[in-house]
Order: structure tokens, then C-alpha cells, then sequence
């Protein structure tokens, strides 16, 4: 009786080490569900990146609000009738001048006074 008792258990033992050590067990299931789940958070934050790629496309393409911001801020471009104002910090030295190929305006008459700019709103 008792050696009946264990070739049972050692039945079952090797009926257990394919489902928890094998090719399919339980083990590598597992592992397998980890990088499925690391895949598909890696696919969403791709699908996010896609698709603000793709808004910027298209606000390129239809509307100048982005071919706009990017000349003022990547090249130092300003509108027609537009007043630049660049604030300094305390005792920081002004940047150079670049050369501008548009005339200077024409000094005011005798007496008269010059236009004063607007200070930017607070």
C-alpha cells in the first residue's frame, strides 16, 4: 500500500512540472502577459505621440496660426504695424542689433514729438 502511496505522488509531481516549468506552463504564460501589457502601453503612448504629429500636420497644411508662432519665435519675426518690446533684466548687458534691411523711419520735425510706445499691459 504504501508504495502504491508513492508512485501516486510521484505521478502527480510529474504531471505538475509541464504545467508550472514546461513550453506552456504557467510560469512562461505569465512572463508572456508582462510583455503584452508593456507592448500595449508602449503602443498607446505611440498612438498619443502619432497623433499630435499628425494635428501639427494638418494645422501646418490648413491654418498659418503654427507657420505664424514658429516665425516669431524661431526666426524673431513681427507683424506689419506691430511694436516689439523686449524686456531685460536688471543689469543685464541689451544683445547685439541685427543688421535690418528695412530703412529706419525718418526723424520727426523740429518740435514735434515722437511717438511713444506702449507700455505692455500688466
Amino acid at each position: 500500500m504504501r508504495l502504491i502511496l508513492i508512485c501516486l505522488t510521484a505521478l502527480l509531481l510529474l504531471i505538475q512540472f509541464p504545467l508550472w516549468l514546461g513550453k506552456g506552463g504557467w510560469l512562461r504564460v505569465w512572463d508572456l502577459d508582462k510583455q503584452v501589457e508593456a507592448a500595449h502601453r508602449k503602443n498607446d503612448e505611440l498612438k498619443a505621440r502619432n497623433a499630435k504629429l499628425d494635428s501639427e500636420v494638418q494645422d501646418l497644411r490648413q491654418g498659418t496660426g503654427a507657420v505664424e508662432e514658429r516665425a516669431r519665435f524661431e526666426l524673431g519675426m513681427i507683424k506689419e504695424n506691430e511694436l516689439f518690446v523686449q524686456v531685460l533684466a536688471p543689469n543685464a548687458k541689451p544683445p547685439p542689433v541685427a543688421a535690418s534691411s528695412a530703412p529706419l523711419p525718418a526723424s520727426p520735425a523740429k518740435g514735434a514729438t515722437p511717438p511713444q510706445p506702449k507700455a505692455p499691459p500688466r
